[in-house]
């Protein structure tokens, strides 16, 4: 990892910056596999498919006896265990829904909000060496809660054509019944546009590399919104002589080990502590199954002294980290004055791989420093919400007037007209 101590503050901007992503070059690529898709529907599904997965398909829809094997294949540890989690995200994700609450905002004008589900949601979840069902999860239990009518799920086959079982098993427990074998671009491309196979969905989400980062945002252009900006994943860890070193230390490599592209930060403020860290990072990426990934992305990691309290704070404000974890004495001061971050964790007990799976959180966050201005999936991710009024005779007579007014100041005479007729028809009852 990289060791910068007490840096000028000129330099934030540079510490600040994330692994660079060029997907200019990808643009032209995304175009014309939808473009394709748009012209020969599954067919050019069937020819990317082979292309990017190496694997021909008759059929990409995912058949009941699929699913069935699936289920009798994962272990039940496993299930227990998806279990536990399904049930804490559930309850979580239900206490966010709100009530209907009608204000009187003048005499006889009232006005509330309502909340609607997207009707038609899209999934996407990552296949290859980290088969995400835990991404399952997060997006389809608050999709059902919030009661989308339709979700459709997109994964990757591997070379034999089939999915990962514990990712079936978690979609059928939750009660998806419209899953494809398709990754990558022409699995976005599919919900985007629609196929005769894939229906076509209002909203996309779900996590990716940089070529369905890519697709998702072509997927803007063609009138689709998505969950929010993507790049690689992210955590900041800030610690002081309170915590501990092989904590600190298996958190940053529990983040490292998602992809060379991945970035971790520990800022400290004991030089002691910052070669503590170091030495316990070196130790435990030597045994990690994935050690040639969490070692790429470690290099291009960074260890931070910083010794100012208020410096501390601004930093990570300024890098709005999509994970942030707090393991010092004075955590008060600094959950006060954070501002930016996707979500936090508090205490040497609480690692991020908690929120990845069963704490309840949701694991899909803003990266890149989106945490500036997005907030992570939530219930309200899966819906939107429509306003209504209701004006009776004495409350159009209460704000009539100052409607007017304003109508005419800026030039709309039928927006007058439309206070004043009623009015006028008033003063003749």
């Amino acid at each position: 990892m990289k060791k910068i101590i007490n840096p000028d503050k000129k330099q934030w901007l540079s510490l600040c910056e994330r692994p660079a992503e060029d997907i200019e070059d990808l643009s032209k690529s995304v175009q014309q596999i939808f473009q394709e898709i748009k012209q020969n529907g599954d067919e050019a599904v069937a020819k990317y498919t082979e292309i990017f997965d190496e694997v021909r398909l008759d059929n990409t829809e995912v058949s009941e006896g699929e699913i069935a094997k699936a289920v009798n294949e994962v272990a039940e540890e496993l299930k227990e265990a998806i279990a536990l989690a399904k049930q804490n995200i559930e309850k979580f994700h239900a206490s966010q829904k709100l009530t209907k609450e009608v204000i009187e905002t003048s005499q006889g004008v009232l006005c509330w909000q309502e909340t609607r589900p997207i009707e038609k949601i899209g999934i996407y979840i990552p296949g290859g060496t980290a088969p995400l069902f835990s991404t399952v999860l997060m997006l389809a239990v608050p999709a059902k809660i919030a009661g989308c009518k339709e979700i459709v799920l997109c994964t990757p086959p591997n070379k034999e054509g089939k999915i990962n079982p514990a990712i079936l098993y978690t979609a059928n427990l939750i009660g998806i019944d419209k899953i494809y074998k398709i990754g990558g671009i022409q699995a976005i491309g599919a919900m985007t546009i629609g196929t005769e196979i894939v229906p076509k969905v209002y909203k996309i989400f779900g996590p990716g590399n940089q070529y369905v980062t890519a697709a998702k945002q072509q997927a803007m252009l063609e009138g689709i919104a998505i969950d929010m900006p993507a790049g690689p994943s992210e955590l900041l860890v800030l610690a002081d002589d309170t915590a501990n070193p092989v904590f600190v230390a298996s958190d940053l490599l529990s983040q490292a080990e998602h992809g060379a592209d991945s970035q971790v930060i520990c800022i400290v403020n004991d030089e002691k502590l910052m070669y503590q860290v170091e030495r316990e990072v070196e130790k435990q990426i030597r045994v990690l199954p994935r050690k040639g990934v969490a070692e790429k992305s470690i290099k291009n990691s960074k260890l931070i002294l910083i010794e100012d309290k208020q410096d501390t704070i601004d930093f990570i404000n300024e890098y709005a980290p999509e994970h942030f974890i707090l393991a010092v004495k004075e955590e008060g001061f600094y959950l006060e004055n954070l501002v930016n971050a996707g979500s936090v964790f508090i205490g040497n007990y609480t690692p991020e791989s908690a929120g990845d799976y069963a704490s309840g959180t949701n694991h899909t966050l803003p990266t890149n420093g989106y945490a500036r201005s997005y907030s992570g999936v939530n219930l309200d991710t899966f819906s939107k919400k429509i306003t209504f009024q209701k004006i009776n005779e004495e409350g159009i007579k209460n704000i009539g007037a100052a409607i007017e007014v304003m109508a005419a100041a800026e030039g709309l005479q039928a927006h007058k007209n439309a206070v004043t007729l009623r009015l006028e028809n008033l003063g003749k009852e």
